[in-house]
């Protein structure tokens, strides 16, 4: 499995809705690095990438968007329109945000901090990577 899709438990009361984040809880790694997207034009799609290291949770704040995730055998397509629930991606999964709705947020946790050189953004390089991977030969470190 590359990816699980987390249902996150509502602590609020009667004041309103508190999601807290744990690691070992609804957090499957320590959280080394957080940002969000935010104000995506229509039409736009984010990440298009994979990542050599990171783990990734993301959770969408406000309004909805699109997660396709590939895993160079299978792809899968995940709607975020909770902000109850959360979507887990294990390293070296292709990923692309898109159909971002009116004012949507997208919190994104991470296990690493951003380095660029983690960071594999041409879709053959990644399949190379991943079939040098499946039979074990060496050199197919593509940098992008």
């Amino acid at each position: 499995m590359h990816y699980k899709v987390y249902d996150l438990v509502d602590t609020g009361d009667d004041r309103g809705g508190l999601i807290p984040f744990e690691m070992g809880m609804n957090v499957p790694f320590e959280v080394a690095r957080a940002f969000y997207i935010f104000n995506t034009r229509p039409g736009t799609a984010r990440g298009s990438h994979a990542n050599r290291n990171s783990q990734f949770l993301l959770v969408v704040i406000s309004g909805s968007c699109n997660v396709k995730i590939d895993n160079g055998i299978e792809q899968s397509v995940i709607t975020l329109n909770r902000p109850n629930q959360a979507l887990w991606l294990e390293k070296m999964v292709w990923k692309e945000m898109y159909d971002f709705s009116y004012n949507a947020i997208l919190l994104v946790l991470s296990n690493e901090k951003y380095d660029e050189k983690e960071y594999i953004r041409d879709y053959a390089d990644y399949q190379l990577i991943l079939s040098s991977d499946m039979t074990g030969e060496k050199g197919a470190d593509v940098s992008s």
